[in-house]
């Protein structure tokens, strides 16, 4: 088991624990709006950069695909040489490859230095919930992950938005180069806030790193991807069906690894008796099927408007600022609503999601695209107060059953989490439903969000329920 990084100053009070805190949110922040922010400029450096179909895809999911297969590694180098040093060097180096992102002269660069920021964004991200378990005290915990989910959630809405704004202001004459750009001063301040703030001891002991399973779980997950990525551009053919099989037997491999390692008191890279526990079996089924139906519903709404309404990116943001205020709203009111009426609200958030975008789907069939902003503003604003609702308080109700160590374990395996059901997600949904961008195609695609999104409704239900324990 990776030893877990001991606290210096953290737990003692003061702004301190706050101010590095803040760090982490930035990053948190900076990390997944790139998730989002590059769908509303997407049509215009696919114009600039000539990019094809697949390349437009990788922009996208390569950064997904990336971020999957190193957080699992991220997490334990960040457990062997210690959280503060990995995250301090990964917020520079996603910080340096986002300006090389917005230097890109070409669709083939900008893919690389994309799947480059992912690996990075990896680095940060996988130290995150490990460093907010050493910093605050037990009685904070479900606080600061309140916070720290509705940031990684506000941060993915408000993508669409930010990138629109600056797409159209083109500032001195970025274009779609400024979404990029726009990390150099975030990152800064990212790293300013951690290096000063950030008070981490050293591991108290180090753990090897478990270079069998680094290598089975990435080439899996990349064989997995790859292959529908080739679908998507060339259509069904009997090849990548082969890599599909392929990695679904190093994915079955990778898992007798690692069960057979801790049977032998290795370190696994992955903890699997923490899927023994109800909540945070239950909740990494939920998270992986939310960030991939939430990733692929943003893509499919910005490729919607922009490729198939001709919606300016000013207008396909503002379009999205509804949703955005509704999550928004949902987040604050989530803590409050849960402790009162346990996991019954996150089942009904995530039902009033997927029935609003069932919604959009059928007005957009019926008027073929004819679109009232003002007639789809209460629909908008209350699917994104259903993902508000549902998405800040999962984490923290999946992570309740786990003891402070597991935890620490989790650190790496939550966000892996997040980021598979993002690339994988994204990526099977597109070629299932949307291989050809046009309205029937959105239409079908979101129908299928839609669906998804309600059957989540009834396994939200099995997750630990505060309200009952409060009884």
């Amino acid at each position: 088991m990776s030893a877990f990084d001991t606290v210096q100053e953290t737990r003692e009070g003061g702004l301190g624990p706050w101010l590095a805190f803040t760090g982490c949110l930035i990053a948190v922040f900076m990390q997944m709006i790139d998730v989002t922010i590059v769908n509303t400029a997407l049509p215009n450096l696919t114009a600039d950069l000539a990019a094809s179909p697949s390349q437009q895809l990788l922009v996208v999911s390569g950064y997904s695909l990336a971020f999957a297969c190193t957080l699992l590694t991220a997490a334990r180098i960040g457990a062997i040489f210690g959280r503060r040093v990995v995250f301090l060097v990964s917020v520079v180096a996603f910080t340096a490859l986002s300006v090389w992102c917005g230097m890109s002269s070409s669709a083939t660069e900008l893919v690389f230095a994309r799947i480059f920021q992912g690996a990075a964004g990896a680095g940060m991200a996988a130290q995150t919930i490990a460093i907010l378990i050493a910093s605050f005290p037990p009685h904070l915990h479900q606080q600061v992950f309140a916070l720290y989910g509705a940031t990684a959630g506000f941060a993915g809405m408000l993508g669409p938005i930010v990138g629109g704004g600056l797409v159209t202001a083109d500032i001195a004459g970025l274009g779609w180069h400024s979404v990029f750009l726009m990390n150099l001063p975030i990152g800064l301040l990212a790293f300013a806030l951690g290096f000063r703030y950030l008070r981490l001891g050293k591991p108290p002991e180090r753990d090897r790193l478990d270079l069998g399973g680094v290598a089975l779980s990435t080439v899996s997950l990349f064989a997995l991807l790859a292959a529908l990525a080739d679908i998507q551009q060339n259509s069904w053919r009997a090849g990548p069906f082969g890599v599909i099989a392929a990695a679904l037997v190093l994915g079955a491999a990778f898992v007798a690894y690692e069960r057979r390692l801790t049977r032998r008191g290795g370190s696994p890279l992955v903890r699997l008796d923490l899927f023994a526990d109800r909540g945070f079996a239950i909740g990494s089924w939920l998270v992986a099927s939310f960030f991939g139906l939430f990733t692929a519903f943003v893509f499919t709404v910005s490729i919607t408007l922009q490729d198939e309404l001709r919606f300016s990116p000013l207008r396909t943001g503002m379009a999205m600022t509804p949703f955005a205020l509704g999550a928004g709203a949902g987040a604050l009111a989530s803590p409050f609503l849960v402790k009162r009426w346990g996991v019954k609200v996150l089942a009904l958030g995530i039902a009033v999601y997927g029935g609003c975008v069932a919604l959009g789907a059928g007005y957009l069939w019926v008027t073929n695209g004819q679109v009232n902003l003002l007639l789809a503003l209460g629909p908008v604003f209350l699917a994104g107060l259903g993902v508000g609702l549902f998405g800040v308080q999962l984490q923290p109700l999946m992570l309740s059953g786990l003891k402070e160590r597991q935890m620490a374990e989790a650190s790496g395996q939550l966000p892996t989490i997040e980021q598979i059901g993002n690339a994988v997600g994204l990526a099977l949904l597109s070629v299932v439903f949307f291989r050809a961008h046009t309205l029937g195609g959105s239409v079908l695609m979101l129908s299928a969000i839609a669906v998804g999104a309600v059957a989540m409704a009834l396994p939200t239900l099995a997750l630990p329920d505060p309200a009952k324990r409060l009884r």
